[in-house]
C-alpha cells in the first residue's frame, strides 16, 4: 500500500526536479554563457543535487539540448490548440516562406531561445555527436516543412520539376543562420522577404 502511494510522489517530485533543471540551464545559458555554465551551477540553481543530474543526464550539452526541445514545445502550446507546424499553402511560395521566416526572426530574436540556440549551435561544432543529436531533433523537423512546401509549390506547377527542395531551402535558411550565427548583419523582415524574392526569381537582367 506504502508503494502504491510513494510511486506518484515520486513521480511528481521527479518531475519538479526536471523542470527546476531544465530553467536553471535556460538561465545560466542566458547569464554566464555556456561556457561558464556548469553541471554544479544548474544543480545548485535548481536546488537539486548534482548527482541527480547525472542520473539522467550525462552532460551539460545533454541537459541543454532537452531544455530548448522543452522551451520550443512549450511555445507550440503557448500558441494555442489549433497551431500547425506545417508551412501554409495559400497557393503563393513567397508569400508562404516570407511568412515563415518572419516568424523565425522573430524567435531568433527572443531572449529566451537565442543564448541556448547559440551555445547549442557553437558546442555542436565541436562536439559532433550533439551536432548531429541536434541536428535531428532541432533542425530536421523544421527542414523537411520546406521541403514539404516546396514539393507542392512543385505538384502546382509553380517551380520547376527538376529542382532539389533540400537544396532549394538552403537559398534562404543557410543565409539568414550565417548572418544570425556569425553577426555578419542584421536580421529582419525586410532582410528575409530579399533572401525569397532573390532565391524564387534570381539575380540576372529580367
Amino acid at each position: 500500500m506504502s508503494l502504491q502511494k510513494s510511486t506518484p510522489d515520486t513521480t511528481r517530485r521527479s518531475e519538479k526536479s526536471r523542470r527546476a533543471i531544465y530553467d536553471a540551464a535556460l538561465e545560466l545559458v542566458a547569464e554566464v554563457g555556456y561556457p561558464k555554465t556548469t553541471i554544479e551551477g544548474i544543480a545548485a540553481r535548481a536546488g537539486v543535487g548534482k548527482q541527480t543530474i547525472y542520473r539522467w543526464w550525462s552532460s551539460k550539452a545533454d541537459v541543454l539540448l532537452e531544455a530548448f526541445l522543452d522551451l520550443s514545445e512549450q511555445a507550440s502550446r503557448e500558441a494555442g490548440p489549433g497551431y500547425d507546424f506545417a508551412i501554409p499553402d495559400t497557393g503563393d511560395l513567397a508569400t508562404d516562406l516570407k511568412a515563415v521566416l518572419r516568424l523565425t526572426v522573430d524567435q531568433l530574436k527572443d531572449p529566451r531561445f537565442e543564448a541556448p540556440s547559440r551555445a547549442l549551435a557553437a558546442e555542436g561544432v565541436v562536439n559532433e555527436e550533439l551536432g548531429r543529436v541536434a541536428m535531428a531533433k532541432l533542425l530536421e523537423p523544421s527542414l523537411q516543412l520546406y521541403v514539404d512546401r516546396v514539393r507542392a509549390a512543385q505538384e502546382a506547377g509553380q517551380v520547376r520539376q527538376d529542382i532539389d527542395p533540400r537544396i532549394a531551402l538552403e537559398l534562404w535558411v543557410s543565409p539568414l543562420a550565417q548572418r544570425w550565427l556569425q553577426y555578419t548583419g542584421p536580421i529582419s523582415y525586410e532582410y528575409t522577404d530579399t533572401l525569397v524574392d532573390y532565391a524564387l526569381h534570381g539575380i540576372a537582367p529580367r
